[in-house]
């Protein structure tokens, strides 16, 4: 038997610069529950809050287990999802549970809820009442257009938030139906915007302690899945307010900037190759046979370029395509010129960058599975330490598992613990050599 104290005791196991953070994340599937991932990954304490399960056609649990591709019964989305999480079965809507969320915010730093506006206040877990017990409580709330506003109470989803921000106006090609990202982008981005967000309202935090505010003042960050989308839209406002000029779809060129784009080789693969620096450009043209545009006054920078830029397309296509891409990226490397292919993800995690990057989990019938992670990289140009994989020592154990609320079990909670080992495999070495680095306990629903 695990009392809830025991559950809000913190995770050992949590190293790093945000070792010690205590969060709370609320909502499900994508915006805040990569908002508290990427806060985990960097040490973070993170209980998760989940709906129980409500009949045989409702198995609980936030519904991320079930998308996509399910392995053992739960999708490896929601094992990238939820990494370094601990897990809490909850049902909002009861007295006895809205009894323990607030006892549970009342220790913590951080809460991250991604409900429909108005669903916290309903439940008496709005930022007043958990804010009057905790001041120094900092709250990330995600929706689909702000807790305010004319639009508040429609329904928000990232891939609408990529049409109202902008963003699907410009992808695809011209004249064609707007195509998708091809990942939670809208989502992600204002998971995103919010964990800077969390991490200004520390900053502030630290600055407003005093007596009366021992822990200093925390705040309430509204973050709206449209306004992060448009943030990124870059020149897209200033463009048709001072020139009136509306920028389409492009395909895969950039307007304004040349070149770059995406070429197709010898055998159907495609280069994605951009010379866009004037350095680069020449060195690029040089690397083509075409010096004699390379020299060109007229090419010397990206205004001139762009004036000319099907010319240039041209001419790098024409060249692309009676070689491989290999051959492609080998002569551009050999000229240091800006190259990549443009990969599918079998052939994306073969790629040595990422290879020293992986985070490997070996599922319970002890294949390895890749649960993604550019995190890692991350993490070491910032100088943090230790990689997310790399916070325990090999051969670890912690319990990690679902604490049961409801009318039949009352407020304690029982865990059923789900062992996840995870290795990374670092560059240039064989599969036979993968070191074990961490032991992880990701949720298991035993419901």
């Amino acid at each position: 038997m695990t009392t809830l104290a025991s559950f809000a005791a913190p995770n050992a196991l949590n190293k790093g610069p945000l070792a010690g953070l205590k969060v709370i994340e609320m909502g499900q599937l994508i915006a805040g529950p990569f908002a508290a991932k990427t806060l985990a990954d960097f040490g973070a304490d993170v209980i998760k809050i989940e709906p129980p399960a409500r009949g045989a056609h409702d198995p609980g649990g936030d519904p991320l287990r079930r998308w996509r591709l399910v392995k053992d019964g739960t999708s490896v989305w929601w094992q990238v999802q939820s990494r370094n999480k601990r897990s809490v079965a909850l049902d909002l809507k009861k007295p006895e549970a809205q009894d323990i969320v607030r006892r549970l915010c009342a220790e913590a730093d951080v809460v991250i809820e991604n409900f429909r506006p108005g669903a916290m206040e309903g439940w008496g877990l709005g930022p007043e009442g958990l804010q009057a017990a905790n001041p120094a409580l900092i709250m990330l709330r995600i929706s689909g257009y702000g807790q305010t506003g004319p639009y508040r109470d429609r329904p928000g989803f990232g891939v609408v938030a990529e049409a109202m921000g902008g963003l699907r106006h410009l992808t695809g090609e011209p004249g064609q139906v707007p195509v998708r990202v091809g990942v939670s982008i809208g989502d992600t981005l204002a998971s995103l915007h919010g964990v800077i967000g969390i991490l200004m309202a520390m900053h502030h935090r630290h600055n407003s302690i005093t007596a009366a505010l021992p822990k200093g003042r925390g705040q309430v960050i509204d973050m709206a899945l449209f306004e992060a989308v448009f943030n990124c839209m870059e020149s897209l406002l200033p463009e048709y307010s001072a020139f009136d000029v509306v920028r389409g779809p492009a395909g895969s060129a950039m307007p304004g900037i040349a070149p770059t784009n995406a070429y197709r080789c010898q055998g159907g693969g495609y280069a994605i190759i951009a010379g866009n620096g004037d350095s680069i450009f020449k060195r690029l043209m040089l690397a083509i046979g075409r010096d004699d545009l390379g020299q060109d006054p007229g090419l010397a920078d990206n205004a001139g370029r762009v004036k000319r830029v099907t010319e240039i397309d041209d001419a790098i296509g024409q060249w692309a395509s009676l070689r491989s891409v290999d051959a492609v990226l080998a002569a551009l490397g050999a000229r240091r010129s800006t190259r990549r292919q443009n990969l599918h993800r079998g052939r994306y995690c073969r790629r040595p960058p990422l290879r020293c990057a992986w985070h490997v989990g070996a599922g319970r019938d002890g294949r390895r599975q890749q649960l993604v992670g550019a995190w890692l990289r991350a993490q070491t140009l910032t100088h943090t330490g230790r990689s997310p994989a790399q916070r325990a020592q090999a051969g670890a154990r912690h319990r990690r598992g679902v604490a049961r609320s409801g009318p039949d079990r009352g407020a304690d909670c029982r865990f059923a613990p789900a062992r996840h080992r995870a290795v990374m495999r670092p560059a240039g070495r064989k599969p036979g050599h993968l070191k074990p680095l961490i032991s992880r306990y990701f949720p298991r629903f035993d419901l």
